[in-house]
């Protein structure tokens, strides 16, 4: 077996076995395989697929590249969420919370923000003092005394994944359904959680902005999950607009807050439809008391409360947030009309180039950048009306956040708001 016959094969659409598969990923690994050939291999995956076998053996040797968490100590419910990412997506920060006041253990492994969208270990190292490396004895135990603990993925689990992942990002494989599926479960199979939510983003700013494409690779990880033993559910999520009007690390916590302690707007409802299908699923919870649970453990300031003490459990010295030196500075209008489009992909690529993301791995994030919109598609607009405000500290971040306003379409017409939930994969 060589890794050119196999990259023949799939150059010409057929279809590789499960050996060929694993022969592939120990030699990435090994480094027997060379990188022009892996992103030979990539390319032509791209073009010609996988079906489901091909994608399952490629997850599966994926996730046993490395080492598997089988969590042993944590009694109870173990639960996961992912989010195939976004803008203004602070989702983790009120459903780990309010689960673990409902008595699961939330046990999550997440990631830094790459290209457009946020990353939620960067969101957290916005709080002073936050530790997001946490050992494997460290996690545990928190995860069992308080019900939540959320850390960075060690080195250890499918490094086949990094590899892949670096390559593809410089070779246009990035939006392949067999890769994203992949990469995406991998990870979330490697880790012994009895239950997995996937938000999986529709439109504008997601990964793959065709609804049938999206509702595939749903269908496709709900399948995979099911397929290894796990309760799995998908929420397809709107991601044409920002989904809280807050964009940045540090404001996307305090978003996230500003639901905890009551504010029910599009991040709640997004949250509460991804915490009722974990409810659903436990088996614990029929619709209408998952909903009411839901809304109490908000109300009572439960799900707060745990928060904070996720946050001191893991080093956090307060929620009391950095803040930038010019704090919501107003940004007008050009335009009068109805919003009729948010450019969600490009407002995440803003903030990146403002300083509250990573161009290249290496640079150092801004945390307390970024930009709150008040407008939302089907809103009217009059011209120097506040569209948004920025969040910057230097003249040059204000010149960049002043040309937010190109990203915001209008018509003459009114429009329709943006539908946040499309529906549920199962």
């Amino acid at each position: 077996m060589d890794i050119i016959n196999i990259i023949e094969k799939k150059k010409f659409s057929q279809k590789l076995n499960r050996e060929e598969i694993e022969f592939f990923v120990d030699g990435i690994c090994s480094g027997s395989i060379a990188d022009y050939q892996t992103a030979a291999l990539l390319m032509a995956i791209r073009l010609n697929g996988m079906d489901n076998d091909e994608i399952f053996f490629l997850t599966d040797a994926m996730k046993n590249s490395g080492q598997i968490l089988t969590f042993d100590s944590i009694k109870g419910t173990k639960i996961d969420k992912h989010s195939t990412g976004g803008v203004g997506d602070s989702t983790t920060f009120v459903i780990t919370p309010i689960v673990a006041v409902l008595g699961f253990k939330v046990a999550k492994l997440s990631g830094r923000g790459l290209g457009f969208t946020g990353g939620t270990l960067d969101k957290l190292e916005a709080i002073e003092g936050m530790n997001v490396a946490l050992s494997q004895e460290r996690f545990e135990k928190q995860v069992s005394d308080i019900g939540i603990a959320v850390s960075g993925q060690s080195a250890n689990i499918c490094p086949a994944d990094k590899i892949l992942y670096a390559l593809r990002d410089v070779t246009a494989t990035v939006d392949c359904i067999p890769l994203i599926a992949s990469s995406i479960m991998s990870k979330k199979l490697a880790v012994a959680t009895d239950i997995l939510v996937l938000d999986v983003k529709v439109g504008d700013g997601s990964l793959l902005n065709d609804y049938e494409q999206t509702k595939k690779l749903a269908q496709i990880m709900v399948d995979m999950g099911k397929q290894a033993g796990k309760k799995v559910a998908a929420v397809l999520t709107s991601m044409d607009e920002p989904l809280d009007e807050y964009i940045g690390n540090s404001l996307e916590v305090e978003g996230a807050i500003r639901v905890l302690k009551g504010e029910r707007n599009n991040l709640y409802k997004v949250s509460k439809a991804i915490v009722k299908e974990i409810l659903l699923l436990s088996g614990e919870f029929d619709e209408e008391n998952a909903e009411k649970a839901i809304d109490d453990a908000i109300d009572s300031g439960k799900a707060y409360r745990k928060f904070e003490e996720f946050i001191l459990a893991q080093g956090g010295k307060s929620l009391i947030l950095p803040k930038a030196k010019m704090y919501e500075h107003p940004i007008l209008s050009k335009c009068e009309g109805y919003v009729s489009k948010i450019h969600t992909r490009d407002i995440g690529s803003l903030n990146m180039h403002m300083g509250g993301g990573r161009m290249f791995k290496d640079d150092k994030i801004d945390y307390t950048v970024g930009m709150k919109i008040l407008k939302r598609v089907g809103d009217y607009v009059k011209k120097g009306e506040t569209l948004c405000y920025a969040y910057v500290n230097n003249d040059e971040q204000l010149a960049k956040a002043e040309t937010v306003v190109d990203l915001f379409e209008f018509s003459d017409l009114p429009q329709d708001k943006t539908k946040l939930i499309y529906e549920i994969v199962h």
